[in-house]
């Protein structure tokens, strides 16, 4: 209940009696509404005239809230609260009703978008993007790991180097409150991680409108795992493990992939980043001079599968200080730059061991495709023994002199069919003491072994000194196998030729010539530029080449013969010999 205050109802002025005037509330709201925030006080204070002595009363359905001119009202609920205010004076009585509302604070939410729990390998990119609801106040937001201000905005780029366990938290506030979102990240190391999904680069080169295939070098063969891939500034696109890159630009172009599985709740994801520059067709041809010679110029890998002639040190020609790679080099450069004691041209053979060994050689010039027979490649084939070698061809795409652009094959006689696998490794194992086999397994399940022939031999170890790892892999294309023992005893072995397109072939094509060799000395097979096909076994169209590679193209042995391994003598461009004639 209100109090009421007795005070005299008439005031005698020079002795003239007069009324008291009735008071009037005077609301500093004009639609006598008024709007505050739950849980927050709002102050309603209206003004009042002919108040003297007044008595104020503050109710809301039937309550007294106050007496005082004054107001202090806090609601925690939203809604529509009606109060009165009653002034009381001797002159008489006025009352207001007021609406006071009662409104929900607008504190921002925020939400990061994904999965709450992750795993990555160290290195691994992740963008997280957050959103945040609307709200008419402004709202700040920054982003915390493990607590320390890193970021603002609404998103935050992480690129986690050390295994260990991270809370990624976005905050936004405003006046009105603050809120928050977590995601749980855990790092670890690659070697850790429960798939594989490595590559063996980050940068790439290629021609404009010419395809361009980023395939790891190691990955898991595991179902449920997702991978998505983005051209930056496109939109990303889900597919395999590979990507196929190609542009009608010239430029530097990012793109970024990422494989994901979600095990058990939690998102596990590995991500790379790969550069990949286009360049104009043509750009770095380098044109014949004066003082260009046919042959080879440089050797710039020798990679051999292990085999009877590696380290070698009687007719293989080492001398055991080839133990890096610069002086296996230098190895096969002295053998194929060997010249007989008049000074001419006598080169000697380099093994490339079994499946998959290999060599890369360059040119002082760009070879170009004439259409016909642009490369000449010395082996020592001749009927019953043929050792086939693929042949890889490669354009200096970005000018760097240096073989670390795209291989294409040279199809042969065998491409295309179901026998040939296109896609095939071998990795081969250190023998655990000299004068040991070694072992080998194929990404097929097979597995097998390179024989000692103790009979033959005496090196301890038949793996490149050269190599230091334990274990290599080496890649290709394998073709059928054609050898067979025409004896049946296993005392003559016959290594059957192809049609046509293999290096150390007795090919009736493109050896282009009638002799036998029956010498088995140094002959020619060649070569088309216009043969070569991409990843998919499609024609491309090369103008020219700069870097040939010949890798051994047959994973079998021929009893006491031993492994079938392709051995070259030499590179040479046939179109200077040509018009040298």
């Amino acid at each position: 209940m209100c109090a009421t205050v007795a005070i005299s109802s008439s005031c005698n002025v020079d002795e003239e009696i007069t009324a008291a005037l009735p008071p009037e509330i005077l609301l500093d709201s004009e639609t006598g509404v008024y709007t505050v925030k739950q849980g927050r006080e709002i102050v309603i204070a209206p003004n009042y005239e002919s108040a003297d002595g007044a008595v104020f009363c503050w109710t809301m359905d039937g309550q007294v809230l106050g007496t005082s001119p004054a107001l202090t009202f806090k609601r925690e609920e939203p809604g529509e609260y009606f109060i009165t205010i009653a002034i009381t004076t001797d002159g008489g009585t006025d009352k207001e009703e007021i609406r006071v509302d009662v409104v929900e604070l607008e504190i921002p939410t925020v939400s990061i978008t994904g999965n709450r729990n992750m795993t990555v390998a160290t290195g691994t990119e992740i963008i997280f993007n957050a959103s945040v609801r609307e709200t008419s106040l402004p709202t700040a937001t920054e982003w915390r790991i493990n607590g320390e201000k890193r970021g603002e905005g609404l998103s935050y780029t992480f690129r986690p180097e050390e295994a260990c366990n991270y809370t990624i938290e976005i905050k936004a506030s405003n006046e009105d409150g603050t809120h928050s979102d977590t995601v749980n990240v855990e790092v670890l190391n690659a070697a850790d991680m429960p798939f594989v999904w490595e590559f063996g680069r980050t940068a790439y080169h290629t021609v404009e409108g010419r395809k361009l295939l980023i395939r790891p070098s190691g990955v898991s063969d595991m179902e449920g795992i997702g991978y998505t891939w983005q051209i930056e500034g496109k939109g990303s696109v889900e597919g395999g493990s590979s990507f196929v890159f190609v542009s009608d630009q010239k430029g530097e172009y990012t793109v970024k992939a990422a494989a994901t599985l979600e095990k058990e709740g939690k998102e596990i994801t590995i991500a790379h980043e790969f550069e990949v520059t286009v360049y104009e067709e043509g750009a770095f041809y380098r044109a014949k001079g004066s003082a260009s010679k046919a042959d080879w110029n440089k050797v710039y890998e020798y990679t051999p599968a292990p085999g009877q002639f590696i380290n070698e040190l009687k007719t293989g020609g080492f001398d055991g200080t080839q133990t890096t790679p610069e002086a296996a080099i230098a190895y096969a450069e002295a053998r194929m730059g060997e010249v007989d004691r008049y000074g001419n041209p006598y080169p000697n053979w380099v093994s490339l061991g079994g499946f998959g060994g290999f060599i890369i050689v360059g040119f002082d010039h760009s070879v170009e495709n004439s259409g016909g027979y642009d490369i000449g490649i010395l082996g020592n084939s001749f009927g019953g023994s043929s050792e086939p070698g693929i042949v890889w061809v490669m354009q200096d795409e970005n000018g760097n002199g240096l073989p670390d652009d795209t291989w294409y094959e040279l199809a042969g006689s065998e491409t295309g069919k179901a026998e040939t696998v296109q896609e095939y490794a071998v990795t081969y194992y250190r023998p655990t003491g000299p004068q040991m086999p070694v072992q080998w397994t194929d990404n097929l399940g097979r597995s097998g072994e390179i024989d000692y022939l103790k009979q033959f031999h005496r090196q301890e170890y038949y793996y490149p000194l050269w190599i230091k790892e334990d274990s290599y892999t080496l890649y290709g294309t394998c073709l059928e196998a054609r050898n067979y023992d025409a004896s049946g005893k296993g005392t003559y072995w016959v290594n059957k030729e192809y049609d046509w397109g293999y290096a150390d072939n007795y090919s009736p094509v493109d050896r282009l010539t009638e002799d036998s060799n029956a010498g088995a000395s140094a002959n020619a097979n060649h070569f088309k530029i216009s043969n070569a096909i991409d990843f998919e076994c499609k024609p491309i169209d090369l103008e020219y080449i700069d870097f040939v590679k010949v890798q051994v193209g047959v994973n079998a042995k021929s009893g006491w013969l031993g492994e079938l391994s392709t051995e070259v003598f030499g590179f040479y461009d046939y179109n200077m010999k040509k018009s040298a004639d």
